[in-house]
């Protein structure tokens, strides 16, 4: 895009947050309740970075700063052990995707009943996943080295043919140009990286951030925009927040469609944008203002080598995190991290899968509902009541209720993908296909009991 804005891009400055928040969010972002998260760039060709148990201390998409840099004082001699002096760019060479198919991700992102996918269009590195108009990233995209593929377009193309929302993640900061207080002023990469890529933070500002938040709207019509980092730093005037979403909202291609997150600068998270984005549970959302809580599989957003099994959340534990999102009013994130070649790593694949079979059979009490507050963990449609239970003594009394429970249902109750109108007597549960109830129980961990509304 030319550096200097259409007139449909300059809107009056005296926009508003008022006249911004009053905005309605689209329904569709509501309802829709789970979605995918992509984190794929050349960070995963290394695909390195040492797991702990420390809040985003194991994020491979941060090689850049954390192991190709110091930040954080990770003291690791991996990139020099295994690439010797080249530089971080020199990964985007070895991201070559020469397995990536863009049907078969979708296909498999559909199979996990997710509603909407996020792609990483940018980074902190800097590197865009598209074909850029973007004079200044001319040589650091998808199409110019590595895959020489334009990833977000096929992607596009391929997600919305399964008729699942597309959105956008993108960074506000590139760690080249931007520097931070985090870093006491300086820079989450090595100096001398900076000033050989980097263009200043000012000129970024002008030159690269602004035309860039048009041209992946203009350009691929996201109906979720994921701005990340610009809340570390950066002001709503550097931004240019108020006249963007103005536009955003009134006049650019999903003006009807496009939900935004919080982080686009410092001071808007859980102030300002249409949800409000929690990472690894780090922050608490009440249910009067809708939330996103995203994290990976296992505890890295970007593919690790260095994950093993037990740093994986099991089926169970992802779905226990799903509905109990949703019953706080929120949506759930999963990210998956495909491999430097493309595929998706097959223990992700599995725990989609097992998701998108429960879905399958329990997605009613998820999609298309609000929060019910008659139970802990409960939601409701037009029609029906749902509520989420593990029996707490299932080796003693698996079919036992706890008592507020009973008081909040009637004397029958479904139980979705067990058995229709089973009676409740003496705080237990009378069945008769033992079968099925054991078996919902071992493989997703939970029961959906469903009533009538109003009964």
């Amino acid at each position: 895009m030319n550096l200097s804005l259409t007139s449909k891009q300059i809107i009056d400055s005296n926009a508003n947050w008022s006249e911004i928040d009053s905005r309605k969010t689209p329904t569709w972002f509501k309802d829709a309740k789970f979605g995918i998260f992509v984190h794929w760039g050349p960070y995963s060709v290394p695909a390195y970075k040492t797991v702990n148990n420390r809040l985003f201390g194991s994020y491979a998409e941060w090689y850049y700063s954390t192991v190709y840099g110091n930040y954080g004082n990770d003291i690791d001699d991996f990139h020099k052990r295994v690439y010797g002096d080249i530089d971080y760019h020199k990964m985007a060479e070895q991201f070559k995707a020469e397995l990536f198919d863009a049907n078969e991700f979708a296909r498999i992102i559909k199979d996990s009943r997710a509603k909407y996918v996020i792609i990483t269009s940018k980074h902190h590195d800097g590197f865009c996943m598209w074909n850029t108009e973007n004079e200044h990233k001319k040589n650091w995209n998808s199409m110019a080295i590595g895959p020489k593929r334009d990833i977000i377009s096929e992607l596009r193309s391929a997600i919305l043919e399964q008729d699942i929302k597309f959105g956008l993640y993108y960074s506000i900061i590139d760690w080249e140009s931007v520097p931070s207080e985090r870093c006491n002023g300086g820079y989450f990469i090595p100096k001398k990286d900076v000033i050989r890529y980097g263009i200043g933070k000012q000129k970024y500002l002008r030159e690269i951030l602004l035309p860039q938040m048009y041209e992946i709207v203009n350009q691929f019509k996201p109906s979720v925009f994921f701005a990340d980092g610009g809340e570390w730093d950066l002001t709503a005037e550097e931004v240019d927040i108020c006249n963007y979403l103005t536009w955003l909202y009134n006049e650019s291609p999903v003006k009807n469609e496009i939900v935004v997150n919080d982080r686009f600068f410092k001071g808007m998270p859980g102030n300002h944008g249409d949800y409000y984005s929690t990472e690894y549970q780090d922050k608490v959302i009440g249910s009067s203002h809708l939330f996103e809580e995203s994290r990976a599989v296992g505890k890295s957003y970007g593919y690790n080598r260095l994950e093993k099994l037990n740093d994986y959340l099991s089926s169970q534990e992802l779905i226990d995190h799903l509905y109990k999102n949703v019953c706080r009013g929120g949506n759930f994130l999963l990210n998956v991290g495909p491999k430097a070649d493309g595929t998706i790593p097959l223990i992700q694949v599995e725990r989609l899968m097992a998701i998108g079979k429960w879905l399958d059979s329990c997605g009613e009490a998820i999609f298309n509902t609000t929060v019910l507050d008659k139970w802990i963990y409960a939601t409701q449609n037009d029609t029906y009541e749902y509520y989420f239970y593990v029996p707490a003594e299932i080796n003693k009394d698996p079919f036992s209720l706890e008592e507020a429970l009973v008081g909040v249902l009637g004397k029958h109750v479904d139980i979705l993908a067990v058995e229709d109108n089973c009676t409740i007597k003496d705080n237990k549960l009378h069945i008769s296909n033992y079968y099925k109830y054991f078996q919902q129980l071992n493989e997703f961990g939970v029961l959906v009991l469903r009533q009538k509304r109003g009964r």
